[in-house]
């Protein structure tokens, strides 16, 4: 049996973007009934949100998809998490530098960031700032379709 693709989505603080892409692919791999072929998280560059729940704007919006995050909270990357994860997919430029610089400059090349994935690349919207939880679910929603494309699904 092939091992399971492991990606780690990872933002500022794990409230918002990083969270919605976690459930939001958790729920596109669901639909495709390749469940069993994914290990999804997510995880913050800073201290700052740790043990919070994901923000409630961003809950609202993934619940008018019909997806909850019920019971995620906020943690923070750690070094071995590059040992675990196969992809490490950050939000905007701040989050990558600070990726490489818990997983010693990224020598395996696991970090991407996540519009990469799509044909717009760029940061992902951050809604803590804008307040437009839609533009971000739009951003999340397509660059995890065009992960699942970038790995054949």
């Amino acid at each position: 049996m092939q091992d399971k693709v492991k990606i780690l989505f990872v933002c500022h603080g794990n409230i918002c973007r990083s969270a919605m892409a976690e459930f939001i692919l958790k729920k596109l791999v669901h639909d495709l009934g390749a469940e069993d072929a994914f290990e999804i998280s997510s995880a913050a560059t800073s201290s700052e949100e740790i043990g919070n729940p994901v923000y409630p704007p961003a809950r609202r919006k993934l619940a008018e998809h019909g997806i909850s995050c019920a019971g995620k909270t906020a943690r923070q990357i750690t070094p071995r998490d590059y040992d675990r994860f196969d992809y490490l997919i950050g939000m905007d430029d701040a989050n990558l530098r600070n990726m490489k610089r818990v997983f010693r400059n990224d020598p395996e090349g696991k970090c991407s960031l996540m519009m990469d994935y799509t044909g717009r690349p760029g940061s992902v919207a951050d809604p803590w700032y804008t307040g437009d939880f839609e533009e971000t679910w739009v951003d999340v929603l397509e660059g995890c379709q065009g992960f699942l494309n970038y790995l054949g699904y």
